[in-house]
């Protein structure tokens, strides 16, 4: 049905030494198919500053994102194919993350919560 890219780009700035010792930045960017870049990083909650930054997109949070539009671009098609005509639109999503029973961690619960 089709075909979606990204690309992950990450570049070691730090010594070998520090590298091995976890002492690096996870800073990266995301390159979509369509040109967007987008600067990432892990959440501080996950990698501690300064091995991240807090002013990126984390994968958590993009996920939670990725849930919520797909949401609502489905939502509005229905609502299109049904008559209705939407004004706006908007969903604060929130995903949480836990420890599942091994003690790893992921994102076990996201929230939508539209208002149109």
């Amino acid at each position: 049905m089709g075909e979606y890219r990204a690309t992950i780009d990450w570049r070691n700035t730090a010594t070998a030494a520090d590298f091995v010792k976890g002492r690096y930045s996870r800073e990266h960017t995301w390159t979509f198919d369509g040109g967007v870049t987008v600067p990432a990083s892990p959440s501080p909650s996950v990698v501690p500053a300064p091995w991240s930054n807090p002013a990126n997109v984390d994968p958590e949070e993009a996920y939670v994102a990725s849930i919520a539009c797909c949401h609502m671009l489905t939502f509005l098609w229905v609502a299109a194919k049904r008559g209705f005509a939407i004004a706006s639109y908007r969903d604060e999503a929130v995903g949480v993350m836990t420890k599942n029973a091994r003690g790893k961690a992921w994102v076990s619960k996201v929230t939508l919560d539209p208002r149109i």
